[in-house]
């Protein structure tokens, strides 16, 4: 079921999606070569609960951190652990918040140090992807124009687009519906569908591969770690957005 945020929810929403964002400028803050992930993730557990938020991973569905830590051709459900960073890595981080009752999501993809053009280009490319897929949430559209716009930019260079996994609504829960792949094909059936209105939150997040679209999975620490079958680098970017009358509002943002 899919619901409808009333304005006050909104503005609730707005914190959550800041302390998300200001999460991620301090993480982006300590990266650098030499720094383990298990740091970051301490790092971002503290800042959470100083703010008065919760740390919506930690615990969910016996995930053992506080942020997603996926490092080069890991997609997502990257365990933040002792494992230190090196130049030229890239890495992946998914924070999700609660903040009196509601839910921040967003992901990003960071360069440690100096990176590879073929690395630059991907992180450009998927964050792209993120924005054009935004520009197409707005009253009226169908979730499938979401993920067309999503689809045809990152497909126009070449990059496998991440079909298990996918955006969705959100709210008082992490996950709600409806689910916003990023691709369109023969499988979409009308009744999935969805036609946007005003109200609706969901998370749009983007995964690119390098390589094959197509995943494999790694248990670690008892969690399904997913990377990419033919171990190419992945990217993954995300924001969370309301749909308003006059279009979408990022709500995992600083305001300026």
């Amino acid at each position: 079921m899919i619901t409808i945020k009333s304005k006050r929810e909104i503005e609730i929403m707005k914190k959550s999606g800041r302390l998300v964002a200001e999460t991620h400028a301090l993480i982006k803050s300590l990266i650098e070569p030499g720094i383990a992930m298990e740091i970051l993730d301490q790092e971002a557990e503290n800042f959470i609960r100083k703010n008065d938020g919760v740390p919506l991973f930690k615990g969910y569905r016996g995930f053992p951190s506080t942020i997603c830590a996926s490092l080069n051709e890991e997609i997502v459900h990257g365990i933040p652990d002792k494992r230190k960073l090196k130049e030229g890595d890239i890495l992946s981080v998914d924070i999700g918040v609660k903040y009196r009752g509601y839910v921040g999501d967003s992901a990003w993809t960071y360069p440690v140090g100096q990176i590879s053009k073929e690395a630059q280009q991907l992180l450009k490319i998927c964050e792209e992807s993120l924005y054009c897929g935004i520009e197409a949430a707005i009253p009226g559209n169908k979730v499938s124009v979401i993920s067309a716009a999503v689809q045809k930019h990152a497909e126009k260079y070449g990059y496998g687009i991440v079909r298990e996994y996918t955006g969705h609504g959100i709210g008082t829960e992490l996950h709600e519906d409806p689910q916003i792949p990023n691709y369109v094909d023969d499988s979409w059936r009308s009744h999935d569908d969805t036609r946007l209105k005003k109200g609706f939150c969901i998370a749009i997040e983007p995964m690119l591969n390098i390589g094959t679209h197509k995943t494999k999975v790694k248990r670690r620490k008892g969690w399904e770690v997913v990377l990419t079958k033919d171990n190419s680098l992945s990217a993954h970017f995300e924001h969370s957005v309301a749909i308003l009358e006059d279009g979408p509002f990022i709500l995992t943002k600083i305001d300026d």
